[in-house]
């Protein structure tokens, strides 16, 4: 399969990867019809998707029934009036439904719009008026549901709700039941272009409304480098990323790539996270590639990995913050796999990466995919030499790289703020190093300007994680008369520290330990400790907030 997608499939090293790899895109691509059907022609037995959940229920689906299934959505979806480029959301957790209802959508040439189940009644609001959303698709879960009716007097856009299961009480459909009924589907004549809005987030930033990123047909070709060349799948892998539905990390590990490679995904549908079971989860069904946040990794080294069997276990990757490298170490010690760190936007696939060719450096993420002509920009226009700090930028005069989110739905001039003038602005600073890897600073307005040091908040967090007493942390500037500004820790502290009264001795040994683990300069002049810090929906700190409140 992925043979149709690219000129070279295979790469003698990372020389070779980045001067000879080009996707192959085909005319009016549709990943539904073109990898998911074609799997299920070539290969209707072929695993796609093994889903278990905390109750003990197993369902292996092979790609004859992926496609099967998903057609029927799309003819029950059609049944109900959605046509292309109407706007669905749907909020399905881990259930097989998403794949089903993404496919679906795929097929119709409609705007999927993937959401977490922790949205509220407000967060809805905002999201079906701004998308102008036609039908919203849930799981059946009472607060779901309820968040849903409340929103929807004030979402005159929304036509249909639809429930997972048999739920068809207050006006919601029964998705089982519509997919039983429905009638034999029949491929719309005109799907789609390359260029139309197959897919739109939500994101959740650290300040301000969500923009809404829409991404083109073409993203999941985007997506071929992310499976196959920094998960390191083939045809006989079972990948587990562990994402919600909601958020693009999971279109990242459980769904594009991954199938186009002709990987099976594995799926593990629990409501709350426990790190035993995921590790047991692991060993009972032979996972051979695993991705998750260096969150999750903290919580699985504290288990005692000896007691699993994970020899099936071939490689494992990270991002979606720093991985701070005792973690690596403490993991690899255990597993004897190192993780591959890597790095990217909602509005991007895959942008920086540790390659399977590469040598691992923990801590720093790796090298520019190639199919992004990247670059770091100095604040004066210039582009940033090794060791020095930069934006991370794409050139687009050349070519729109496949993976580029298309624009921020519905406001160009929105989108004209990150990319104008051929060039797309990430708003994330980072540096490289005499090889060539990047190492992550932080995003353009938390940069922290001290005494004419530019202080990337992650590099202290990193170095305050590594002290006992620290759970969690945000590093942010306060004004300074003198220093322009000076750095502030907001810490959460393990129980243990909490029962401490006079936090004074407590605060010098935090600060010591920065100087030692860091840079003198870096070292937290400013300490507070907080029961827990600011987030947004998706877990995102909102250091924002942190500086709002410092300046009342």
């Amino acid at each position: 399969m992925i043979e149709r997608f690219l000129k070279r499939v295979e790469f003698d090293s990372l020389e070779d990867f980045q001067k000879n790899f080009e996707i192959i895109v085909p005319e009016n691509f549709n990943f539904a019809y073109d990898v998911v059907d074609q799997w299920a022609k070539q290969q209707p037995d072929k695993l796609a998707l093994l889903w278990t959940n905390d109750q003990g229920q197993v369902h292996r689906y092979s790609f004859a029934e992926i496609k099967d299934k998903s057609d029927r959505a799309a003819s029950f979806f059609m049944s109900l009036g959605i046509k292309k480029g109407d706007c669905v959301l749907f909020m399905l957790k881990r259930r097989a439904e998403f794949w089903f209802t993404i496919l679906a959508l795929h097929k119709i040439g409609a705007t999927a719009i993937p959401a977490t189940h922790l949205l509220t009644e407000k967060d809805l609001i905002y999201r079906l008026n701004s998308a102008k959303v036609k039908m919203v698709v849930a799981a059946s879960e009472d607060i779901i549901i309820d968040h849903v009716n409340k929103s929807l007097p004030q979402s005159p856009t929304v036509e249909h709700v639809v429930a997972t299961g048999s739920y068809c009480k207050d006006g919601w459909l029964s998705m089982d039941q519509g997919m039983a009924q429905a009638a034999p589907f029949v491929r719309p004549e005109k799907v789609n272009e390359n260029h139309d809005i197959a897919l739109l987030y939500f994101t959740s930033g650290s300040s301000g409304n969500p923009k809404m990123v829409a991404h083109n047909f073409l993203y999941p070709l985007g997506h071929i480098v992310t499976a196959k060349y920094w998960h390191n799948l083939n045809e006989n892998s079972l990948h587990l990323t562990v994402a919600d539905t909601g958020w693009g990390k999971a279109v990242w590990g459980k769904l594009y790539g991954q199938w186009i490679v002709g990987s099976a995904v594995f799926v593990y549908d629990h409501e709350k996270f426990t790190p035993a079971d995921v590790l047991a989860k692991m060993a009972e069904y032979k996972v051979t590639s695993f991705c998750a946040p260096p969150t999750i990794y903290r919580f699985l080294i504290r288990e005692d990995l000896s007691k699993y069997d994970l020899s099936a276990l071939r490689y494992c990757t990270t991002a979606g913050e720093q991985l701070n490298p005792s973690v690596f170490d403490t993991w690899k010690a255990a597993t004897g796999l190192e993780i591959h760190e890597g790095f990217g936007q909602t509005e991007t696939a895959l942008t920086i990466a540790t390659f399977p060719w590469m040598k691992t450096k923990p801590g720093l993420l790796g090298v520019p995919n190639p199919a992004y002509d990247m670059d770091l920009l100095t604040p004066d226009g210039r582009i940033a030499e090794e060791g020095e700090t930069g934006e991370i930028i794409l050139h687009t005069d050349k070519r729109l790289p496949l993976g580029l989110f298309e624009e921020y739905y519905h406001n160009p001039e929105l989108t004209k703020t990150v990319h104008n003038n051929g060039i797309y602005h990430t708003g994330d600073v980072a540096w490289r190093d005499q090889d060539g890897y990047f190492q992550f600073v932080g995003r353009t307005d938390d940069i922290i300007k001290s005494s004419g040091y530019r202080i990337g908040p992650f590099e202290v967090e990193n170095a305050l994680m590594t002290h006992p007493a620290v759970v969690e942390c945000a590093v942010t500037g306060v004004p300074d008369d003198v220093r322009g500004q000076i750095v502030k820790a907001t810490i959460v502290l393990a129980p243990e520290y909490k029962k401490i009264e006079d936090k004074t001795e407590l605060i010098k040994d935090i600060q010591n330990h920065v100087k030692h683990v860091s840079a003198p300069y870096k070292y937290p002049r400013v300490v507070e400790f907080v029961d827990e810090l600011p987030k947004t929906i998706s877990g995102k700190i909102r250091r924002v907030e942190i500086r709002q409140n410092d300046s009342k």
